[in-house]
């Protein structure tokens, strides 16, 4: 399953009191890169949502986002300091009656005060709560690689595609460059009677020098590698595995031997027909930049 690196997918679900909602992103990386953004209070599991990622995201870079909010039961209890509101109450009605003012003391006036309301976090098991977490980060997983997979299925199928175009090209720098020795011979044979008029031409010497002409020019190896290196990408293509890095490297090749029947051959056809194919190479490397 051929997979793109960009990608998102979404997990919520209600447990044991709380409602956990994960989202994942990612764009385009070499390797795979992890950042987080969590409730300080879960920051201890961090290290192992990057595992659980990093189990089924071999490339892109993610990032992790989670809320958690209770729904069914508080995890905090508010407390009041009693004394220390009777004293400030017991404060202000001195206060009071000694600068002859209405005491308008209120409960909400005395919750202003520091630390006569509490907030006592109740304990969380955190072991319980990563389980749940675990299990919406799953979730999110499974909504990311499907979007991925989605992804990845488009650009595989215009990368093949674009190799069919690719392998026709090749056949046609076949098909010329087969008369090219001939034609030079000819060519030679023709500018030799020009040049000599009435005197004999050195049949030998002609032959000798097509020879090497053809010997210069030949790209049979270059257009039998390309046939390979194209079936062996077709291969690539249907394995289930991350294969970016394979076909980034055999995009090297293709471009190398393309370059190379480009340095050869100097017919105006086959040249044309070169550019053709660099650039159809190139659409194919922008394509698999993007493939895990």
């Amino acid at each position: 399953m051929i997979l793109s690196m960009t990608g998102f997918g979404r997990g919520t679900a209600v447990l044991n009191g709380r409602e956990i909602t994960v989202e994942l992103r990612s764009v385009n990386s070499r390797y795979f890169e992890y950042s987080s953004r969590i409730p300080r209070s879960c920051s201890y599991m961090d290290s192992r949502l990057k595992k659980q990622l990093n189990e089924r995201v071999t490339r892109g870079k993610v990032e992790l986002s989670m809320t958690i909010q209770n729904v069914e039961a508080a995890d905090a209890e508010v407390t009041v300091n009693m004394e220390l509101a009777r004293s400030y109450q017991k404060a202000l009605r001195n206060l009071s009656e000694k600068l002859c003012i209405k005491n308008d003391v209120t409960v909400s006036t005395l919750t202003r005060f520091p630390e006569v309301l509490a907030t006592r976090h109740a304990d969380v098991d955190e072991e319980q709560l990563w389980a749940d977490v675990s299990a919406v980060t799953a979730q999110a997983l499974d909504n990311f690689i499907a979007m991925r997979a989605a992804e990845g299925a488009k650009m595989k199928a215009d990368v093949e595609s674009r190799l069919c175009f690719l392998e026709e090209r090749v056949g046609r720098v076949e098909a010329l460059s087969a008369g090219r020795v001939e034609a030079y011979t000819a060519r030679l044979y023709e500018k030799l009677r020009t040049i000599l008029e009435d005197r004999s031409i050195d049949d030998a010497r002609v032959l000798t020098e097509a020879a090497i002409f053809g010997d210069k020019t030949a790209v049979d190896e270059e257009t039998v590698r390309l046939r390979s290196h194209i079936a062996q990408y077709r291969s690539i293509l249907e394995l289930d595995e991350p294969v970016g890095r394979k076909l980034d490297f055999l995009t090297q090749e293709l471009n190398r031997e393309t370059n190379t029947i480009g340095s050869k051959c100097q017919d105006l056809d086959i040249t044309r027909t070169v550019v053709d194919m660099k650039a159809e190479i190139e659409k194919i490397r922008e394509q698999i930049q993007n493939l895990e």
